[in-house]
């Protein structure tokens, strides 16, 4: 596998940012490549567009990062420090702070700097302080967010020559955070991976929440992997773990470390929406994690459940390529048993970006006529003229059927970021 991945989606949108006035605001779990991205891919851009190395300002306030600078995560600190360096109102200078949600505080040091006509500012944030409906409190609508996700397949295939099957089954297993470059065993990577959730992730969520049980906080990280592309909410939660697992617990806590365990940028759950009545139902979500190779470590790797796991993939690729994902449903009236009946249907995906919307099901294989007609039913039921999408595990020349509706194979929808369009 290569060393070096250029993101070029993500620099691309750092390029088209640059000097914008606001403060960007690159957000992900953590070790998704957030730094490199922009203290290394970025930077280079720069340095190649001519930007002095010294007018690029630099501090890491990750604590797990060898190069961290955690002195400075004292507000004032920061500020003297970053003052010293900007020093000549004729030059422009590139600030970037990294992992910034360590500084308390750090809200008015950050809009002091925006405010600054010679200083372009970029941050990076792994928690709640960063959701999308934050950044324009926090920043005063002078801020935006551009997501850092885990390698693509796309991006994880750079520089292979393998067979699709092989790198498919590699990436479903061990998935894309990038410190696996460095692993080149199985059980290096596993180890890699069970290290981020128990050093890192639920560590990170101890260390920022009131946690008072943190039984239920494994106890609901681990329902949420096992039961990706289920249907749930709280309360459902609660009850499981009650009945199965005799952990006492209520739906608001489990509604709180849901939240947690989302804001941290673990997991990310999916609207129910009704496509019919074009209303989302309040309390019912599927639950999808931004790495399968993160959940598959989680589970000690029993649960691979590839029609699931392809699901969780796809998921992921629609929010890399900036779609609202939701999952559908349509209500459809028809006779059982010499009644009328109302039945509801599943659309795995309802993927909006502006005014593009398209209704798409994963589906791992199609053996018969009578699995495709399954498959088909929710889509056919639907009604309206928005594109219609069967991605399919198999490798197939894309083409469409009598109804309009399309049919893709996995492997040409993940390396082709505009095949939806």
């Amino acid at each position: 596998m290569a060393n070096y991945i250029q993101r070029d989606v993500y620099l691309q949108k750092l390029i088209d940012s640059r000097l914008d006035g606001d403060v960007k605001v690159v957000t992900g779990p953590r070790r998704c490549g957030k730094s490199w991205l922009l203290t290394r891919l970025y930077k280079d851009y720069l340095i190649k567009e001519g930007v002095p190395e010294e007018d690029i300002i630099i501090v890491s306030l990750d604590l797990d990062d060898e190069n961290n600078q955690s002195e400075l995560a004292d507000k004032e600190k920061l500020k003297a420090y970053l003052y010293s360096k900007i020093t000549d109102t004729n030059r422009t200078y590139y600030v970037m702070l990294d992992e910034i949600q360590e500084v308390e505080g750090f809200e008015k040091l950050v809009n002091g700097l925006r405010n600054k006509d010679n200083v372009d500012v970029y941050v990076t944030g792994s928690n709640a302080k960063f959701l999308s409906k934050e950044i324009s409190t926090v920043f005063r609508d002078r801020g935006h967010e551009i997501r850092c996700n885990p390698f693509s397949f796309k991006e994880f295939s750079t520089g292979r020559t393998e067979p699709f099957s092989e790198l498919w089954k590699e990436y479903y297993t061990f998935g894309g955070m990038p410190g696996l470059l460095r692993r080149k065993t199985p059980r290096q990577k596993t180890n890699y991976l069970n290290d981020l959730w128990r050093k890192t992730y639920l560590t990170d969520i101890l260390d920022r929440y009131p946690i008072e049980n943190e039984v239920a906080l494994d106890a609901i990280t681990d329902v949420l992997c096992s039961s990706i592309g289920s249907l749930s909410n709280p309360n459902k939660m609660a009850n499981t773990l009650q009945s199965l697992q005799h952990i006492k617990i209520d739906e608001e806590t489990v509604k709180k470390y849901l939240g947690y365990i989302c804001d941290s940028f673990l997991f990310e759950g999916a609207k129910r929406y009704d496509i019919k009545g074009k209303e989302y139902y309040k309390s019912l979500q599927k639950y999808y994690c931004v790495d399968v190779g993160l959940r598959n470590a989680r589970l000690n790797f029993r649960q691979q459940e590839i029609t699931h796991i392809m699901e969780n993939v796809i998921y992921n690729e629609l929010r890399s390529r900036d779609y609202v994902v939701d999952v559908g449903l349509v209500e459809a009236r028809e006779k059982r048993d010499g009644k009328q009946v109302y039945i509801q249907y599943e659309v795995d995906f309802i993927a909006t970006n502006g005014l593009d919307k398209y209704y798409i099901q994963s589906a791992y294989a199609l053996p018969t006529e009578e699995k495709q007609r399954q498959e088909l039913k929710s889509l056919n039921k639907i009604g309206d003229s928005f594109q219609k999408i069967v991605i399919q595990g198999d490798d197939i020349a894309t083409y469409t059927n009598d109804d309009g509706i399309i049919f893709m194979g996995l492997h040409q929808f993940l390396m082709n970021e505009d095949i939806l369009k």
